[in-house]
């Protein structure tokens, strides 16, 4: 056997290395798995619940567009009350509780306090889906 030189060598295989490669079936491509939705972490849904509430209730926009469509049907079943504040009046103030986030139900939520005249006071909970997007109230339930 006749060794060849390497230069003819390296000729030979860039020479045929196109054929070979176009030969060979392509290679499927990774399965790239969906994009995890962002989770909102407690300070986030803080500060969402603060200003969705501010000092007197939401604005009729976040009520229409920060809202869960079952909030919103059950506003519709209730035309008397505000079922986002648990109540028929306009509180003088409200205050949102610390959050608390349970990562395995994918929610958080915050005890909500309304004050009222004469130092009544008033409590709900409201729930925000930690993949929430927008970020959205998706459920009130009020205390008494």
């Amino acid at each position: 056997m006749k060794l060849k030189p390497y230069s003819l060598g390296a000729l030979l295989l860039t020479l045929l290395a196109p054929a070979t490669l176009s030969s060979v079936p392509a290679l499927a491509s990774p399965v790239v798995a969906p994009p995890v939705p962002e989770r909102h972490s407690a300070d986030v849904i803080g500060r969402f619940l603060v200003g969705f509430y501010g000092e007197h209730g939401p604005t009729l926009q976040d009520r229409e567009t920060r809202v869960s469509q079952v909030l919103k049907d059950r506003q519709k079943e209730s035309p008397g009350a505000d079922v986002l504040l648990c109540a028929q009046n306009v509180p003088w103030n409200i205050v949102v509780g610390p959050v608390t986030v349970a990562q395995s139900a994918g929610v958080g939520w915050a005890t909500v306090t309304t004050h009222w005249e004469a130092g009544l006071t008033d409590t709900f909970t409201a729930y925000v889906r930690l993949d929430s997007q927008p970020i959205r109230v998706d459920d009130v339930i009020c205390a008494g």
